[in-house]
């Protein structure tokens, strides 16, 4: 009897870190840099998606995604510069909001099989999660802005290496020192 009062507790636990995990990528969405030559702006968003995986794995990394986008979907300005609407799946940054879903997801499965305490793993594991991000961020960015391949690596994703890197390295850390 005890086991399952433990197992309940877990998923109520596990149930509001995706709550809050939803919350920070609202809020991560909130700040937000333009790029001059890209329609994808510079947020926080990818630190708080890849910690969602790494942090509580595949299952309730990718419910608090589909939450965070579920909430943007139903008119709360949660995307990017307070942005919401169904319609923000089919434009140029489209493919990126789905690219959440299996960034977390990935993540978090590497996590949930390999463990999150040792920071060079988790760098691993995110970095994974990141490329699938960018992998269908730049396929919807081709497709809707008629772009090349060398174009849209160009326009959405060079930009955003240098500082996806440093959120990654960050996030790595943070979750190889306080796990759940």
């Amino acid at each position: 009897m005890a086991e399952k009062v433990y197992y309940h507790n877990e998923n109520i636990r596990k149930m509001v870190l995706a709550s809050m995990f939803a919350a920070m990528m609202a809020v991560g969405a909130y700040i937000r840099i333009p790029v001059p030559v890209s329609p994808v702006p510079i947020t926080l968003q990818i630190l708080f998606i890849l910690m969602a995986g790494a942090m509580l794995g595949a299952r309730w990394g990718t419910i608090s995604v589909i939450v965070y986008l579920l909430l943007g979907i139903a008119g709360l300005p949660v995307f990017s510069g307070g942005s919401s609407g169904l319609g923000m799946l089919f434009g140029p940054t489209g493919g990126y909001l789905v690219g959440f879903v299996f960034g977390a997801f990935v993540t978090g499965l590497l996590c949930d099989r390999y463990g999150n305490s040792r920071f060079h793993f988790n760098v691993i594991f995110m970095f994974s999660g990141l490329i699938i991000i960018y992998f269908l961020g730049i396929l919807q960015l081709m497709n809707i802005a008629d772009l090349s391949l060398a174009e849209s690596i160009t326009i959405g994703i060079a930009p955003y290496v240098p500082g996806d890197v440093f959120k990654l390295l960050a996030g790595a850390f943070i979750v190889s020192r306080y796990s759940v």
